[in-house]
């Protein structure tokens, strides 16, 4: 091999073993922690009655995981741009694997209150921190796909959760315990045991992965060295006050909330259908599976035909249409068709969204301000978790609150239309 092959071979043979040595951890990591958040959707099919919860009050439980990772996002993302990547990712899954094991055993409505808030503070920092974390290994031209393999594990997460969730519910009386009890042991485990292999596979930085040779290090630290930096450095805590990062956090507000929405009541809404639990598992793989192949196209569209606004409105707007018509279609399957493409709509605008804070923020202060855009929009999981019960409770319906998250998801597709250029000069418009 030539000296000149071998140049041009470095930068893509350097990240395909970035890839193939990180992706396949991050993805296995986001899988628990997505199935570990999701898991009281169908712990809720038994638990609200063992408890003597309401809907209102279920969706305030649920809900209090948003509040605590709102709270405790950004700090967790400083923390983590301080120690490295294996120390905090360490810490995170040991701990929300915990919370998640002891959520098992609640034994009212104030500890499910206490435990779902605490879950929030344990896994704070994950998801923006695996994003902040893409920006030391990856080029921008590639983030997009590398944030869409990530999210296909919480495509792959609903999936495995809603197979093994109506299992597990049917394990109710083994050892003395309800089946919504088995939901949470049996999902916190896998955290709190892949917690020590972080600890031993994962690098902090590309300065000390073992799987680089020094060519490999020198080319991705020269290549990131010289990528336009649109933010200077200084106070990672002045880019929790910069416009651009308010209201990339407002416009994201309503993905979550059309996301967290649609996917917390799923299991509800088909278990009106008629479904029993394990029936419900099964139909309930269905629309993740449309989720994962959008999140892999998607983001590849973009890179192919060059990113643009389109990629991250489209979907949002195409999310709520389909909504609306989940509500107005007569028949289960065809209403249930329609909540399938919703969710892939929802879902597949996101890896594209984040290409945007990834490009104008580096350093601490992309780990600050990614975190702070997650946070704030994640609120609209809180948000989802108390309106959609309510409006449940106030219609007695299972499909009306989706005409309330498609208003939503319209607030924020027509925003990323107007307002992404002007946050992009050079990039999405």
């Amino acid at each position: 091999m030539t000296a000149s092959h071998t140049a041009e071979d470095l930068g893509p043979g350097t990240l395909r073993r970035v890839t193939r040595n990180l992706m396949p951890l991050f993805c296995l990591m986001y899988l628990i922690a997505y199935i570990d958040r999701q898991n009281v959707s169908y712990a809720k099919l038994e638990m609200v009655g063992a408890l003597g919860l309401s809907e209102a009050a279920y969706g305030l439980g649920a809900s209090l995981f948003f509040l605590g990772y709102f709270l405790f996002e950004a700090p967790s993302n400083l923390i983590l741009a301080r120690v490295g990547a294996r120390v905090w990712f360490t810490r995170i899954m040991g701990t929300w694997g915990l919370v998640t094991i002891a959520l098992g055993f609640t034994q009212n409505p104030a500890m499910f209150y206490i435990l779902r808030f605490l879950l929030g503070v344990t896994e704070a920092g994950f998801f923006p921190g695996v994003l902040y974390v893409l920006t030391l290994w990856y080029p921008h031209t590639h983030r997009a796909r590398m944030v869409g393999a990530f999210m296909i594990a919480s495509a792959v997460a609903n999936a495995v959760g809603s197979l093994i969730g109506g299992a597990l519910l049917d394990l109710d009386g083994l050892m003395g315990l309800a089946g919504w009890q088995w939901v949470f042991i049996a999902t916190g485990l896998p955290a709190v045991l892949l917690a020590p292999y972080v600890l031993w596979k994962l690098p902090s930085g590309p300065e000390s992965a073992k799987f680089l040779n020094d060519a490999q290090r020198g080319w991705l630290a020269e290549t990131l060295r010289t990528e336009p930096k649109q933010e200077a450095e200084g106070s990672p805590w002045k880019a929790l006050t910069d416009p651009r990062v308010l209201m990339l956090a407002g416009l994201y507000i309503g993905l979550p909330l059309g996301a967290y929405g649609l996917s917390y009541w799923l299991p509800t809404i088909v278990k009106g259908f008629g479904a029993s639990n394990v029936e419900n598992g099964f139909i309930n793989v269905i629309p993740w599976i449309l989720v994962g192949l959008a999140l892999w196209w998607v983001p590849r569209h973009a890179a192919k035909h060059g990113a643009n606004r389109w990629h991250i409105a489209g979907p949002v707007l195409i999310g709520a249409a389909t909504l609306v018509l989940s509500v107005i279609v007569p028949g289960n399957a065809a209403k249930f068709a329609f909540l399938c493409i919703a969710a892939a709509a929802i879902f597949s605008g996101q890896p594209v969204f984040w290409s945007v804070p990834q490009r104008i923020l580096t350093g601490a202060h992309a780990a600050a301000g990614i975190a702070a855009i997650n946070s704030v929009g994640n609120l609209g999981g809180f948000i989802a978790q108390n309106a959609v019960p309510a409006i449940y409770d106030a219609t007695g319906s299972q499909l009306a609150p989706m005409l309330f998250l498609a208003a939503c998801l319209v607030a924020s597709g027509l925003g990323f239309l107007a307002l992404v250029p002007r946050l992009m000069p050079r990039g999405p418009h």
